[in-house]
């Protein structure tokens, strides 16, 4: 295993780099070189760490679910709770660590995509702590379905801008936001919300969002005074699957596994499977695992979960299938929706149907994971978006 993921310049394995117009090389050149600077310097990552904890909520517990592993006849499961943090899922990890970079470059305005609406919310809720304007583009089915966190950004102050092209989903939104960003590089900086796009975002996001695996390395060790067997999480974009993967991407005995959404089934082709059903290509500035037709244009990608509705994969994850460190596995939209009311049932806890996949996964395939095994899921957000779904 190569030492520095990524290399310098931004690749895992054969997969990510950039592939963009000649217009957003200075906006990434410039994006490297404050991220370079501010990782480095004490005063960021005091701060980083005082909104972490003061603002967001951090650490989240890692909470012990005794009547879901009865249920899945698993000796423990715990849950790692990023549902608890303020705006409800992960996603506020990366849009703080962000922000204060774009404050560091002087940046006056934050643009973002979102699918589901975390990221989206997420995104405003920080333009709003730190005085910057906020446009969100979002696609217009989203829009239907996940009115709740719509009214929440423009409560927050952002425009939320509907984007009509294509299947008006995630992949719109992102091309859209890129389009944007391409006008009004200057002033703007694109909050990317995913483990996705071109160099250096996977490896940005990934680090703001390892506080969830540095953060269960602590706890279970605490709890079990060992590390767990297995980590389990979604995986659309998949930025809190890399962010509980990451940092225990040594430690050869945990098993990863990362569950993506197979939506109606793989043979049908209604799914967002890009690991278990795609190939390799070019998407939004990076090089990864895409669903793409026989002449290489992109799928339209299928999930009833909206943050799991994308064409394609962050690059790390591509480069960790590839090697083998961990394996990506798929449940449909109605293992998913299984999951969901299982742990509603059993913990009185009600998952982001993104997260229900990975809840699903243990429900549907637990006999392959041992009796006598301790599980840590990813409960990346809460489903008070989703129950009309």
């Amino acid at each position: 295993m190569k030492k520095n993921i990524p290399d310098k310049n931004g690749h895992f394995g054969v997969y990510g780099g950039r592939f963009v117009p000649e217009t957003l090389i200075y906006a990434l050149d410039e994006l490297t070189a404050e991220y370079a600077l501010a990782r480095r310097d004490p005063k960021f990552l005091k701060e980083l760490d005082y909104y972490f904890s003061e603002y967001a909520g951090r650490p989240t517990p890692l909470y012990e679910a005794k009547n879901l592993s009865r249920a899945l006849g698993i000796k423990r499961v715990y849950l790692k709770r990023e549902d608890l943090l303020h705006t409800g899922a992960h996603k506020i990890n990366n849009t703080l660590g962000q922000v204060l970079l774009a404050v560091r470059m002087g940046k006056k305005r934050l643009i973002a995509e979102t699918g589901a609406g975390q990221h989206g919310v997420a995104t405003a809720t920080v333009a709003a702590l730190f005085g910057l304007s906020c446009d969100v583009y979002m696609g217009e089915e989203d829009i239907h379905r996940q009115a709740l966190n719509v009214m929440r950004m423009k409560l927050l102050g952002a425009r939320v801008i509907s984007v009509k092209s294509g299947t008006g989903t995630l992949k719109d939104s992102m091309t859209e936001a890129l389009r944007d960003w391409v006008t009004n590089v200057r002033h703007t900086h694109y909050v990317i919300g995913t483990v996705a796009g071109p160099q250096p975002y996977p490896e940005i996001v990934r680090n703001f969002q390892s506080v969830i695996g540095r953060e269960v390395k602590t706890q279970v060790l605490k709890k079990e005074r060992r590390l767990p067997d297995y980590l389990v999480a979604c995986v659309g974009g998949g930025s809190n699957a890399i962010g509980l993967f990451h940092p225990f991407f040594r430690d050869k005995k945990v098993k990863m596994i990362g569950v993506e959404a197979a939506g109606l089934g793989l043979s049908s082709g209604k799914h967002s499977a890009s690991l278990g059903g795609g190939s390799t290509g070019i998407l939004h500035g990076s090089k990864s695992k895409v669903l793409e037709d026989k002449f290489g244009q992109i799928r339209n990608a299928y999930s009833v979960a909206a943050g799991l509705d994308y064409p394609g994969v962050g690059p790390e994850h591509a480069y960790y299938q590839d090697i083998g460190r961990a394996l990506y596995v798929s449940v449909t939209d109605r293992e998913a929706l299984e999951g969901f009311k299982l742990l509603a049932s059993c913990e009185g806890i009600i998952p982001a149907l993104e997260s229900a996949h990975a809840i699903a996964y243990l429900r549907k395939t637990g006999r392959a994971v041992r009796k006598d095994a301790v599980v840590v899921v990813c409960l990346s957000g809460r489903g008070d978006k989703d129950l009309h779904e």
